[in-house]
Parts: structure tokens; sequence; C-alpha cells
């Protein structure tokens, strides 16, 4: 189903988010428009009495630890895709009933003109923001007072893919108020899983910008550098030519068996290996604009030629990629669509002689899983790992390799989902299945050897699903021709 946006002229009309220079502009429409969609979804929802108004709290501003020192701060998502907000410590209520919006600032000290610049008024933001009223945020449950209202709607529910609880707004006074926390959770979550036009854009955006990025480090790679070297470049292109001040998620730079670590990067192991000729690179980087996230993985080898080995196992996944997304369409099962990869991932193994025997047989013991731990891809949005992939009467499938699969829900259209499929050589899982005879029984260990500290090789793009099929929105070279004919064009390391 199409859904309804503003038109061009009046999304023209709004104020605009825009950092200058060749960065994208992001009408204000947009978070109106999800405005729009959030009180269509409750008036159509039993239980949602008149008068309702939804309140949402936004972020908080936090130091780090016990020092004075701000962390960068980043906006809470739900806030962010209501009502665009760049500021910390704000409130959002809308009226269900009329869709009128009212966005609480806070009331700054006079020394914050000395330290922090200037103390806009009110009608700075309600201009900014194009909402219907601003109001300060000490003065909160006087506004609701004064709106004789039926209850107050607030966000409280379980995030499925972290298995945390959503920040429910409070603030001093709501006890007064009737509150009613179980309604706006799942409605505003099925607001979010499918994306307007205007926020299509925007993720077209930041895989553009990602896409150049991660292009621009396959020029620069060399052997001898550290994996280091190459998310600094990759943060350096998405801010200074796309406005990306934040990235969407860790930046993964694993080369050699780094690249079988599937959430390296992280602090016990920061991208620190220095970069061996003949290492596959497993690059998996995002950049983030206004919020909206992108989620790319490039592999290549760090000299710019596959050897027969890394050639074989990269065409593999490709391959594994390309039938999921010849086949994606609305109303496919997601589950089915991971089960497709693994059933890919092992016909090619088998011609590579890592295994034998029949395959049908190798899926009923998941084998697929040994090589292909997680799952096949997620939603994509305001968070990297986007809200919705469970929602109730859905459960994961207890499988190995499933039960990683960040969605179980079937495709829609206007879903903007990951895919991205990768073969592994994980010791542990290895020693695990040569220890299992149900699987052992599989492997041709001698070939297998050959293979052990070769990391893994991921392929993941970013889709946005349509009527008849799928939209690719990552552009980077994927073929190993492609890739090695854009590597052999590279001018001098930075």
């Amino acid at each position: 189903m199409t859904l309804p946006v503003l038109s061009n002229m009046a999304a023209r009309q709004q104020p605009v988010y825009w950092l200058g220079k060749d960065t994208l502009r992001v009408s204000a429409a947009l978070f109106a428009e999800n405005r729009r969609r959030l009180c269509q979804g409750l008036k159509a929802k039993d239980g949602v009495a008149p008068k309702s108004v939804v309140v949402l709290q936004g972020g908080e501003q936090k130091q780090r630890y016990c020092t004075d020192t701000d962390m960068l701060f980043r906006q809470e998502s739900f806030f962010h895709w209501a009502f665009g907000v760049t500021e910390a410590d704000c409130y959002g209520a809308i009226d269900v009933d009329t869709g009128k919006s009212i966005l609480f600032v806070p009331k700054l000290p006079e020394s914050y003109a000395t330290w922090m610049g200037e103390i806009h008024p009110r009608e700075y933001f309600k201009e900014k923001y194009a909402v219907d009223e601003v109001q300060y945020t000490c003065d909160i449950a006087d506004v609701f007072s004064k709106m004789k209202l039926g209850a107050l709607l607030t966000l409280r529910g379980q995030n499925t893919d972290s298995g945390s609880i959503c920040r429910e707004a409070s603030f001093e006074g709501i006890s007064q108020f009737q509150v009613n926390n179980t309604l706006l959770h799942p409605v505003i979550v099925e607001c979010r899983l499918t994306k307007t036009d205007m926020e299509l854009e925007v993720l077209r955006y930041t895989n553009r910008i990602s896409s150049e990025a991660h292009k621009e480090i396959m020029k620069h790679v060399r052997p001898g550098q550290k994996e280091y070297e190459m998310e600094s470049l990759f943060q350096h292109y998405c801010y200074s030519h796309g406005g990306m001040r934040h990235t969407s998620y860790t930046c993964i730079c694993g080369t050699g068996n780094n690249g079988s670590v599937l959430h390296y990067g992280h602090a016990g192991a920061p991208n620190d290996k220095t970069i061996d000729d003949g290492d596959m690179c497993l690059f998996d980087m995002g950049g983030e604009y206004y919020c909206y996230s992108s989620d790319i993985t490039c592999s290549f080898p760090a000299n710019g030629k596959f050897t027969p080995d890394q050639k074989a196992i990269y065409e593999a996944v490709l391959k594994s990629s390309r039938a999921v997304m010849a086949a994606i369409k609305p109303e496919v099962k997601w589950t089915e669509m991971h089960r497709l990869a693994d059933q890919v991932h092992l016909e090619e193994l088998v011609k590579i002689g890592i295994l034998h025997g029949s395959v049908e047989d190798m899926l009923k013991v998941h084998m697929g899983s040994v090589f292909m731990p997680h799952g096949l891809g997620h939603l994509l949005g305001i968070d990297v790992h986007d809200v919705g992939g469970y929602p109730e009467g859905i459960e994961r499938v207890n499988e190995p390799g499933l039960k990683s699969l960040r969605m179980g829900r079937l495709v829609q259209e206007r879903m903007v989902l990951t895919v991205e499929p990768g073969i592994y050589f994980i010791n542990h899982l290895l020693d695990q299945a040569l220890a299992n005879p149900a699987q052992s029984c599989f492997i041709n260990n001698e070939v297998l050897t050959r293979f052990r500290g070769f990391g893994g090789v991921r392929i993941e793009d970013d889709i946005a699903v349509t009527a008849s099929g799928m939209e690719l929105l990552t552009c980077v070279p994927r073929t190993v021709e492609e890739i090695e004919d854009f590597m052999a064009d590279r001018g001098k390391s930075f």
C-alpha cells in the first residue's frame, strides 16, 4: 500500500535540516507526516480514549562517568522519528484527535549564554521544527492540566532486538494524570517499520555517502597499514563529504583472521592489527545522517588481487546475496530467505571441496550455521537494527543461525532491510562441528585446514522493498572483476 505523503510543494515550504554544501536537505514535513501517521494508527486502535495525548521524552545530555565532560549527544530514536529535534533534554506531545504538536524545551539559565551560546526564544524552536506550539519543560504539567486530557499515552515496550525496555516519559507531576503505557508502543513501532518517501530519500543519501566512503577505502588500503587507519578514513569521508558526525554503529575493520570475528572492532579488539599482504579485508561500516542509518559491508583482498581460495569463497557469498535479492518481494518469509542463503552456501562449499555429501541432509543438521552463525539481515532505519522485527504473535525460530535472525515477519513493501550473507571460518564453531558426528561426516578436514585463519567474507547491502521486488540502495563494486579493476586503478596512498 502506498502511504500518503505531503506534496513536494508543501515539503519545500517547511523548514529544513541542512548542513550546507552538498549535504541533503531534510524537510520538517518528514516528521509532520510521521506524527500524522501515528495519530491515524492510534485512532484505529481500540482502547484509545478521546482527548488522548502522546508524550515522548527525548534523549538527555550525559557526562562521561563522574566528570563534567559531555558525551557526544545523539537523539533518542522514537523522539527523533516524531519531531526531528537535535537538542537534548526535550519532550514532545501530540494530540491524537487533532494532530496538534507541542515541543517542550529546557528553560536555560543565564550562564548558558556565556558558555554554550545564544539562548533562543520559544518562537525560534517553533519555526525551526514546524510544530504548533512550544513550551518549557518546567511547565509541562501545567500545560497538560489546561488541556483537560483523556489520557497520556507514554512509550513502554521491549525492543525485540536488544531485549531492552524503551524509556517511558516521566516528569514531575505526571502522577496527577491518567497514564496508559501499553497502547502507544506497538502502534509507533509499526509506523517506523515502513518508510515514507521522505524517509527513503534520507536512507538513499546515507547509503550513497557510505558507499563512496567504502570505495575511498578500497582505493587507499595497502598492506602495512593499520586497520584503524581504514576506520579513520571512513569516518573522515562520511563527515567531510556527507555531514555525518555519527556512524551507525562501531566500525568493524577486520583483516585476516579478524574477519571471522563477527563484531570485531570493540574495545577488546579495537581495529588495531597491521594489514598483511594476502589478507582478506572485511569492512563493515555505515554513516548516519540526521539519525538515519546505513549498514554496508565490503570484503576484498588487501593487495587488490583475489587468490583462488579467496575468489571461491567470495563468489559463493555473492551468489547467495544475489539469490536472496532476486527472491525478495512483499509477503516473502524472511526466515525462508535465510534458509535460501544457507542452501546456496552449502552447495558452493561442496563445489570448493570443504564439504561433501547431500546438501539436503546438511540442512537437517544445521551445517549452514557452522559457516554463517548470524542472521541474514535486519530492519534498518533510525536505528541500524531497527524496531519491529518480532511483533506480538511472532516467535523466533529456535534453530542455530535462525535464532539470531533479527526479523521473523513477512517482508512488506516500504521496509528497508539489510541483506548480509557471509561465510566465516571460526575455529570455535569448526571444532564443535568436527566433534559432532552428525556434522563432521560432511566435512573434508584436509581441505578445511587450508582455510583455517582465512577469516571471513560478508557482503552486506541495504535494500528498500518495492511492490514487486526491491530497490538496491548500496552502490559499491561487487563482482570479483569489478573489485579487482577498481582497486587496480589506485593512486598514491594517503
